[in-house]
């Protein structure tokens, strides 16, 4: 009877022992504090603003998680200096140039470092090293970007509404084009002159494309003109004589030009000479009239009975050699 007490508190005592022994368990993979057993190096960053940022919020490199914030004080006048302890087996991947900045656990979880970047042109971190901060935008900083967005969605909108009054009221350039049928008549016009330009110059180019045809046509003119060498050069003697006789007669109009500006050439006291002129009028009168009176002689003559029978067998010859 007395052992029976003894063996159910041994029993009770070693399910609580194990009990406790799968809780710790439990704590330690839920709450992953195995990490605080493996080794670690401090390294601090500097920030302007740490978002909400707290102790013990994971860091994480390339996607895996490499430590934990060990403590944040403040630095200077408003920074604040973060110690991050980061495990040594990552030691190696972590360059001096690397960045760190601060992100989410997902869309709106906790907040987390990120380090990232750096070359194999700098050696791997060591115990105290600083690492660099990227500044990142805070929902702040969106606020106010989107703030500053709405302010010049206002100032377009209300401009967009200036103009559109001013195409309803028919003012400016575009106003009047909408709103005066007299600038759209000239408009109409003047895109018919340049249909009515267009088609002639297509008339011309074709044209232009004919006679290109008719250079290669054997038998044309323009084929003659361009290939054969005799015609050609006769066109250039014949070019040739014209510009002579364009030369000559220019010769000629300045001789007589100099010859009727001089006063003792012939031509000259014919031009400038009254009297001469006046003399050669009244000459020219008198062998007209000298020229009438023998013709009146001579038909006086015809009747004279003393020559009539001359007369009449010179008419009579000169009918006969017509009819031979």
């Amino acid at each position: 009877m007395n052992e029976s007490p003894n063996k159910q508190a041994v029993i009770v005592g070693v399910f609580i022992f194990l009990g406790l022994i799968f809780l710790l368990a439990g704590i330690l993979i839920i709450g992953n504090i195995r990490e605080t057993f493996n080794t670690k190096m401090g390294v601090i960053s500097i920030f302007d603003d740490v978002s909400g940022l707290k102790e013990g919020n994971n860091v994480w490199y390339s996607g895996v998680k490499i430590g934990t914030v060990k403590n944040m004080n403040f630095f200077g006048k408003s920074q604040v200096e973060v110690s991050l302890n980061i495990s040594t087996k990552s030691q190696k991947y972590i360059r001096k140039d690397a960045k760190v900045k601060i992100s989410t656990d997902g869309i709106i979880g906790n907040k987390i470092l990120v380090i990232y970047g750096g070359t194999e042109d700098f050696s791997p971190v060591v115990e105290g090293d600083t690492l660099a901060v990227e500044r990142m935008f805070t929902s702040e900083d969106m606020i106010n970007t989107l703030q500053d967005n709405n302010e010049n969605l206002l100032t377009i909108t209300s401009n967009i509404k200036t103009i559109t009054n001013q195409l309803v009221d028919g003012e400016g350039t575009i106003g009047k084009l909408m709103n005066d049928t007299s600038v759209y008549a000239n408009i109409n016009a003047a895109t018919a002159s340049l249909h009515t330009a267009t088609v002639k110059a297509e008339q011309m180019i074709s044209s232009l494309a004919t006679f290109s045809s008719s250079l290669n046509k054997k038998g044309t003119l323009a084929n003659e003109l361009t290939t054969d060498t005799i015609v050609f050069k006769s066109v250039k003697a014949s070019v040739t004589k014209l510009q002579q006789m364009a030369d000559t007669a220019k010769v000629f109009i300045t001789n007589l030009k100099n010859a009727g500006s001089n006063p003792n050439s012939a031509i000259g006291v014919l031009l400038h000479d009254k009297e001469a002129g006046a003399y050669l009028k009244e000459s020219m009168k008198n062998l007209d009239s000298s020229s009438k009176k023998l013709d009146d002689a001579l038909e006086a003559a015809q009747h004279n009975f003393l020559l009539r029978g001359y007369f009449k067998k010179k008419a009579k010859a000169e009918k006969d050699s017509i009819g031979k």
